[in-house]
Formats: structure tokens, sequence, C-alpha cells
């Protein structure tokens, strides 16, 4: 398993077929922020402006959120979800870790509809980015100590 150092920096991807929303992380500080929403190129992810945040952040690390059934089978996005991870490891040259995503684009509005009341518009605009944070969040929160080798 391919690991990062205690100080990188990941980037995380909520995948969609219309919009991928995109988050940075700190190993050090554990932490995650939404950084922006992507629209797809018919339904083909949009690999200039993923490049160009690749470069800007320069991460050691991509995280993407794998969806499955509640019983764990594939749904129909699953696939389409592998292929970008193999498509981003390609690319990058850097490993891609997969994370559950369970709910996260679920949780992801109902923080932002109900906690923050954002309109319908603004909440199809950076609900993305958001579940990106959280598919973020949650891997650096289970992997802060086993993969980072971070001496408490």
């Amino acid at each position: 398993m391919p690991k990062v150092s205690a100080d990188a920096t990941v980037l995380g991807f909520d995948f969609g077929m219309k919009k991928i929303g995109v988050a940075v992380g700190q190993t050090v500080t554990h932490t995650a922020t939404g950084l922006q929403t992507i629209k797809s190129l018919q339904h083909v992810p949009n690999w200039l402006v993923i490049s160009q945040l690749i470069a800007e952040w320069r991460p050691q690390g991509l995280v993407v959120g794998i969806s499955r059934q509640h019983d764990g089978t594939d749904n129909i996005v699953t696939p389409r979800m592998l292929k970008f991870c193999r498509q981003l490891e390609g690319r990058y040259q850097l490993p891609v870790f997969q994370q559950d995503e369970m709910l996260s684009t679920y949780e992801a509005k109902q923080l932002l509809f109900d906690d923050v009341q954002l309109t319908a518009t603004k909440l199809w605009a950076v609900q993305d980015q958001l579940a990106a944070q959280l598919i973020l969040q949650s891997w650096l929160n289970h992997h802060s100590l086993q993969e980072f080798h971070v001496n408490h």
C-alpha cells in the first residue's frame, strides 16, 4: 500500500458524471478544505483543470471517494469512479487512495441546505466540493496514525 509523508498535501475528489468536487488537505494538520467544483465535459473529466490543480498544489497523494451499495456491492457509478482512479494514477504518477464515500454528498447537502440555508442554485454549485472535503477529512481521520507514522 502506498503511503504519504507526515507533512504531505493531498487532493480529494468527489467524482460525478457531470461534475467533480475537489478539496485539499494536509496530513500534518489533519484538515481538509473544499477548493472548487469542476464541470465535466460531456461526461469526461476536465483534465486541464485537474492538471492545473495538481501543478498548483503539488500533492503527494490523491483521494477519491468511492460509492457502493449498502451491502458493499458496486452501484451503477462505481466502475466509473474506479476508472477515474486509474486515470489519475496513470496521468500524474501519484498514489491514489480510495475512500468510502457513503452518504457524503447527502451529508454535504444537509449541511449546506439545513445549516447554512443556501439556495438550490448555490447548493448545486458547492455541494460537490464540500462532499470532497468530507471524503478527504474522513480519509485523513482514518489514516492519520496508520499511514503517516506520526508519533504522539
